[in-house]
């Protein structure tokens, strides 16, 4: 069904323009002898308080991040019965082994993470080279990300903390070594210059001082990019994200690993325009098998 009325596609980046970080995590879970999600359910279920939702925000400095990571990750007694809970919600009926003890890593997984969403998505950069080629919406990003306070001071959030004193002063973390940035495949920054520049506002929760699902978040990004939510279609891989979205008005598309070829498809449907690439030369996921053709953005 063509829309109209739309003037502004939103894109989450991790799990949408770049590789679903969710696929590390997955693969450390069956290492480490975890039931499937065990580990997602446990950085979720935190809440706002949790270490990853606090470096997402720009409150923890890298190294910070790392030690409450690994102890929020590690504390087998929340997480089991977080994992008990979700069994419920998703009527998974199968006996599970849960852990008695753990030992994560924090560095090591979010390391993992960082580097297996470092290759971009073909189906999703050349639609929206094409909507911003066609000249008839906002291109927009709103990701819940690390970057400004690990790679230096960040003006946006420092603004924004000031005027909400409420919420803890946006910290820099200049002097993070170069051989870090490079185990976290962070050389260009969290996310790289030529993925931002795809976009017309690019969003990111470390600089503004806000993250997904908050729906303020949301309705600063439609704010600053002179929409309304009922004018956007939004693009997730997170279903709490997907939710907020759609009770403030906006249209909704999941978007599910290795399903990016479908979801392109449905914006075309949408938007009644030309997206899609030829799948020559690339994995079967959509993802450059390699991740080299992001110098070619």
């Amino acid at each position: 069904m063509v829309l109209p009325h739309i003037k502004a596609i939103m894109f989450d980046i991790g799990g949408v323009v770049l590789k679903s970080p969710f696929v590390a995590i997955a693969e450390y879970e069956r290492e480490k002898n975890l039931p499937p999600n065990y580990l997602n359910v446990s950085i979720a279920s935190r809440g706002p308080s949790g270490a990853w939702q606090r470096f997402e925000r720009g409150e923890t400095a890298l190294h910070e991040f790392y030690a409450a990571f690994s102890e929020d990750l590690s504390d087998v007694d929340n997480g089991n019965e977080w994992y008990r809970r979700y069994c419920l919600r998703k009527g998974l009926t199968d006996e599970v082994e849960l852990p008695a003890t753990l030992d994560i890593d924090g560095r090591d997984l979010f390391g993992r993470m960082m580097r297996t969403g470092a290759s971009y998505d073909v189906h999703i950069v050349t639609a929206i080279q094409k909507l911003r080629e066609a000249g008839k919406w906002r291109i927009i990003a709103l990701t819940n990300n690390f970057g400004a306070h690990i790679i230096g001071t960040s003006p946006v959030a420092n603004e924004y903390h000031h005027k909400n004193q409420h919420q803890p002063q946006a910290l820099s973390t200049a002097g993070i070594s170069d051989s870090e940035l490079r185990f976290l495949g962070w050389q260009d920054g969290p996310v790289p210059s030529p993925i931002r520049a795809l976009f017309h506002n690019f969003f990111d929760s470390s600089e503004v001082g806000l993250g997904k699902p908050d729906p303020e978040f949301y309705l600063h990004a439609c704010r600053e990019s002179g929409v309304y939510p009922h004018e956007v279609i939004f693009l997730d891989d997170i279903g709490r994200n997907l939710k907020t979205a759609k009770e403030l008005g906006m249209v909704t598309i999941h978007v599910p690993i290795g399903g990016t070829r479908e979801v392109v498809k449905r914006l075309e449907e949408m938007l009644s325009v030309d997206l899609c690439v030829s799948n020559h030369g690339h994995g079967h996921d959509g993802h450059d098998e390699d991740g080299s053709d992001l110098a070619k953005l």
